[in-house]
């Protein structure tokens, strides 16, 4: 911009500079006995001033004689060689009077009489340095300004023009941290199909988890029958005294019974699918005591229920009796004489405890007991995937579960973080 507006300076300072030539040549004349004669036509105080800056010479090409401006003093324009005759030539850069840089005008003329003279009209170059020293003076606090305002206003479009993506990046972390099961936002136009295509996504990951719980629940199912099938074929090979036929079969049969266990707990964990689960706890709680109760080891137990009606828990109803179900069977194979379960809210979980007055887990075993398979006690009947379905269904909506001794006893607590 500064190399703009000198360019335009010059051309300003070339015009006016040809002005003052077409009046200084119609100045310039020749007497009958040839001598050259300007008239004082140039009144601009600055020609007067002694190297004021601003300077016109008029040569006598024949004779040889100058006549000069005042401003000149004693000093002669050294410009390059003659123009051709009548024609306007622009010197923009020699040295001047004192040797400074200077821009210049000049023309040969040649009269009717046939007589010559060459006149020029000169300007220092300083004057356009100051001029485009000022320019930028002004105009840089003014480019300043502008990008300060360019800037805030980048800024301002690009948090309002991405705030859709922000909204989008909470949506994709909501239906991550299983709150949500799809991307429930308005973003701009150029997002929108990702959006959508994020959504079927989603859509068919919930239909193949659907699918693929259907089928392990119709595995368990088939291979129900035949297990029991096979329980009372043991129980035969027992009676005819082939115990250790019975016992490798019933061996293998507890396998297949993990097997199918740990591909049903597998095929449950698929919380996040709809992100919107919620169930009420008293009714899981008591429908699960209801079935531990008649059992063996229920039957001469006391089941204490500290749990308000009202009380929800964010997590699928089937899922929670799943939870319940292998904690309070636990509970009451270790139970001395009650168990009891308790739950509460607090500002952002649900919690749901389930404790026992047995003779609670050693601290060194208490990890293991997390594990699959593991099996802590010789009482049987307990394949080992109780706590390890429980802790990683807990897990999978984000929850936690911590075990403790609870002298006499074991509790076990889970908490699950609210929706929202």
């Amino acid at each position: 911009m500064r190399y703009l507006f000198e360019l335009h300076v010059e051309r300003r300072v070339v015009g006016e500079l040809t002005v003052d030539l077409n009046e200084l040549i119609g100045a310039t004349s020749f007497t009958s006995d040839g001598q050259m004669v300007v008239a004082p036509v140039l009144t601009d105080p600055r020609f007067a001033n002694p190297l004021s800056g601003y300077y016109w010479q008029v040569e006598d090409i024949a004779s040889g004689g100058v006549e000069r401006s005042r401003s000149l003093w004693d000093a002669k324009l050294a410009l390059p060689a003659r123009s051709v005759s009548g024609e306007l030539r622009t010197v923009e850069e020699f040295i001047g009077p004192g040797g400074e840089l200077s821009i210049a005008v000049e023309r040969t003329i040649i009269d009717a009489g046939g007589r010559s003279f060459r006149a020029v009209v000169a300007e220092n170059h300083r004057t356009v340095e100051v001029s485009v020293s000022e320019y930028v003076r002004d105009l840089a606090p003014a480019l300043l300004m502008l990008a300060v305002a360019l800037m805030a206003a980048f800024f301002i479009q690009i948090t309002i023009g991405l705030a859709p993506l922000e909204t989008l990046r909470i949506a994709v972390g909501s239906v991550i941290a299983q709150r949500a099961a799809r991307l429930d936002v308005v973003a701009p136009k150029e997002v929108q199909p990702l959006a959508d295509e994020i959504n079927r996504l989603l859509d068919a990951q919930e239909k193949a988890l659907a699918r693929a719980r259907s089928r392990a629940t119709d595995l368990a199912h088939g291979l129900k029958t035949p297990l029991q099938v096979l329980s009372a074929d043991i129980r035969a090979l027992r009676k005819k005294g082939e115990t250790d036929l019975a016992d490798e079969i019933e061996k293998s049969a507890g396998a297949i019974r993990r097997h199918v266990e740990r591909e049903l707990a597998r095929a449950r964990l698929a919380p996040g699918v709809s992100g919107k689960a919620s169930c009420l706890v008293s009714n899981v709680a008591s429908g699960v005591v209801a079935v531990v109760q008649r059992t063996p080891s229920g039957k001469e137990l006391s089941f204490k229920l500290d749990v308000a009606q009202d009380l929800t828990a964010p997590i699928d109803e089937g899922d929670l009796s799943e939870i319940l179900g292998n904690l309070v069977e636990n509970a009451a194979r270790y139970a001395r004489s009650s168990v009891h379960i308790r739950a509460y809210t607090g500002w952002d979980e649900v919690t749901v405890s389930v404790a026992d007055d047995g003779p609670g887990i050693p601290d060194a075993d208490r990890a293991s007991a997390l594990s699959r398979g593991v099996q802590l006690d010789s009482k049987g009947g307990s394949s080992g995937l109780g706590l390890a379905i429980v802790s990683e269904i807990v897990e999978a909506y984000g929850g936690r579960l911590a075990m403790a001794n609870a002298d006499p006893g074991l509790i076990v607590t889970i908490s699950l973080l609210r929706h929202g």
